[in-house]
Formats: structure tokens, C-alpha cells, sequence
């Protein structure tokens, strides 16, 4: 147990709190105007320390400044490049200048509610969460550090993302974007594989199993910052997947005379393919240039009368990956199947993320209750 002493000021008479902490050195805190406020401090230190709660004065002064730079150290360890580009971009451009020279002991939970809300003005949910998350993590070491209780921008409301809506294509759809772009084949591969485009522009001719229609995904080719980071794909696990047999010319051709290192979807210049920039890449290109078929070639059913199935929807590369779920769910193939396809870390996971495309399964499972009661209740 501490005590309390007695100090002379030039502002009157003061008390000392004197105490031990938990490693068994000798700490004080002075300022007190009266002796059992003094104690009163001590009892808590002595409290805190039985509950293994106690925070020495001088942890909590360190900046989140400090603590960042340490933070992105290790954070770049941890995770692949896309990830650790966009962390580090959202504290350099929005957490350092709002936070780096405040120290964490001082930040309270309504100051970095005040901050999400006043981000949420001008940036985009996603942009948000990303801001708020690395500010989190950042504090959540400095609890782990014994320098913070809690965590003060923990249970901090941030505004939810809204759904986009998915470009699924049809078969149809497929082909004529397959058709008008520069690289028809990898188009129509990203369709029926489900693969994503790292993935894809990753593979290796040794990767290709044509006798099996087996290939294998064991690396990620993604563009971070304008350059190509190749690592393990995103579930860090290999995984094997069926193609189609109508691939099997594609395959052919995207092998025939390679070495086994050589990749099997390199871009004409040689390297790897890129779908260019949103406005006016190779990909969006064949995207436009599609969309503009379909609505030349929908007017004109509707001036003989007819109709016709529907222009094609603006899409991403990334919507091919959608595209492949909806095909092989359409299909028949069942969840795991679909999971094992994209290679989603769950089932739970697949059926979260396609959700709308199993609506019409809920109707079949009606109809056959239905059925199934009537053929019960007549026997």
C-alpha cells in the first residue's frame, strides 16, 4: 500500500501520492490539494492493480503518431500488398493529419464519433470504415500495450456500404462481350471459371491439366499502385478447379509451343494483362462497345414488333467472377460446389454473397411442401 505526503509550494501546502506498480518500482503523483485525495489516488492504483487494470501516467502520453509508424510495420507483414497500399493510404491522407500528434490517452470516444460523422460528409462508406478501422486497430494495440483501459473508437457507429447492383450476364451476353473485346478467350474464361483476374492473369502453362480440365490457383497477380505484386491468392489456399469443355480450344491455343513457366494469358506486349483504366481500357472498351450492339439491336426489334431479351448491363471485370456464380448456380451446381469454384473460405460465404440468385429456390421448396402435404393427407 502507498502514502501520502506532505509538500511545500509557492501556491500553499501539497500532497504526494506515493505508490509501487505492478513491476515493484517506485512511482509518484503530486498535485493533491488535500491528503486523502492523495490516498483516494492510491487506493484506485492498488485497486486497478489487483484487477490487473492499472495504467501507469506516462504510457497513455504517447502519440498515435507513434504508434502508427510501429502499427504499419507490422500491419505490412500481415497482410498482401492490395490491402497494406489501401491501410496505409487511409492513414497517411486522413488518420495522421487528424490524429498524429494527439496522445491516445487524451482521445475520448465522441471526438472519433464526431470524426466519422464529419468524414461521412464528403467520402465514400467504404473510405470510412477504411479510416476508422486503422485508427481502431492502432488504439487496439495501445490497450494490448497496457497504454489504454479501452478503446476509444471502439462502438463507433460508421455508415453501411449499399449494394451495388451485379452485372450477371447471360450465355448470350457473354459471348458478344467476348466477341467485341481484344482478348475473347480470357473473357470468356473469367465467365465459366469464376476466377478472379489476378488469379487468372497469374496462371502458368504448368498450372493447365487438359486431359483432367483441371487448373490449379496458387498464385495472385494483383495491381497495386499501378505495379504487379505476385502472392498467394486470397484465401492464402491453393485450390484446384473444373473448366468447361468448350474451353479446351481456348486452353489450346493460350499453351500450344509455351514453356511450363510461361503465363498462359500474358498481354500482346508481352507481361502481365491488364484490363486498363474504367474509361478507356481494352475491357471497357468491348464493355461499351457491346452495350451500344445491344440497345442498336433492341431499338430495332422494337420497330418490327418484337422484343428483345434485354441490353447488356455495364460490367466490371470483377462482374465476370459474378457472372461465372449465376451461370453455374443456374446450372444446378449446389453451394459447396460454387464455393469451392470461387474459393470463398466458407458456404456460409457463398451464400451470403448470392443471396438474390437462390431466391427462386424458396418457391421450389414451397411447391414441394405443398405437394408433398396433399400426397400425405390423401393417403
Amino acid at each position: 500500500m502507498g502514502s501520502a505526503y506532505a509538500y511545500d509550494t509557492q501556491a500553499g501546502k501539497r500532497w504526494e501520492a506515493r505508490y509501487r506498480k505492478p513491476d515493484g518500482k517506485t512511482a509518484r503523483k503530486g498535485g493533491f490539494l488535500r491528503k486523502r485525495d492523495a490516498e483516494a489516488y492510491i487506493t484506485t492504483v492498488e485497486s486497478a492493480k489487483l484487477q490487473g487494470a492499472y495504467i501507469a501516467p506516462g504510457e497513455s502520453r504517447i502519440t498515435v503518431g507513434e504508434l502508427g509508424a510501429q502499427w504499419l510495420v507490422a500491419h505490412e507483414a500481415a497482410v498482401k500488398p492490395s490491402t497494406f497500399h489501401s491501410d496505409e493510404s487511409a492513414w497517411r491522407i486522413h488518420v495522421d493529419p487528424a490524429w498524429g500528434d494527439r496522445a491516445v490517452g487524451t482521445i475520448r470516444h465522441t471526438e472519433v464519433a464526431t470524426w466519422v460523422a464529419e468524414l461521412s460528409r464528403d467520402r465514400s462508406p467504404t473510405t470510412v470504415k477504411r479510416c476508422h478501422g486503422v485508427l481502431a486497430a492502432i488504439l487496439d494495440g495501445a490497450v494490448r500495450d497496457r497504454r489504454l483501459q479501452s478503446n476509444p473508437a471502439r462502438e463507433v457507429k460508421t455508415p453501411r456500404k449499399q449494394k451495388k447492383p451485379r452485372g450477371y450476364l447471360s450465355h448470350a451476353q457473354v459471348e458478344r462481350l467476348a466477341i467485341a473485346s481484344q482478348y475473347p478467350d480470357f473473357v470468356r474464361f473469367l465467365a465459366y471459371t469464376g476466377l478472379r483476374w489476378g488469379e487468372a492473369i497469374g496462371l502458368r502453362v504448368r498450372d493447365i491439366d487438359l486431359k483432367r480440365r483441371r487448373l490449379i490457383v496458387n498464385v495472385n497477380a494483383v495491381i497495386v499502385n499501378g505495379h504487379v505484386v505476385v502472392g498467394s491468392p486470397k484465401t492464402h489456399e491453393r485450390r484446384s478447379v473444373v473448366f468447361p469443355g468448350f474451353l479446351d480450344g481456348a486452353l489450346t491455343r493460350a499453351t500450344q509451343g509455351k514453356n511450363a513457366d510461361d503465363l498462359v494469358f500474358p498481354a500482346d506486349a508481352g507481361g502481365y494483362l491488364r484490363p486498363g483504366n474504367a474509361k478507356s481500357g481494352w475491357f471497357s472498351g468491348a464493355s461499351k462497345r457491346a452495350r451500344a450492339e445491344d440497345a442498336l439491336a433492341a431499338v430495332e426489334a422494337e420497330d418490327r414488333g418484337g422484343e428483345f431479351p434485354g441490353v447488356m448491363p455495364r460490367v466490371t471485370p470483377h462482374d465476370l467472377r459474378h457472372t461465372a456464380a449465376s451461370l453455374a448456380i443456374s446450372a444446378g451446381a449446389n453451394v459447396k460446389a460454387v464455393q469451392r469454384m470461387l474459393g470463398h473460405a466458407s458456404a456460409a460465404m457463398t451464400l451470403d454473397t448470392y443471396a438474390d440468385l437462390f431466391e427462386d429456390d424458396l418457391d421450389e421448396v414451397a411447391a414441394a411442401l405443398d405437394l408433398q402435404r396433399s400426397a400425405a393427407l390423401q393417403q
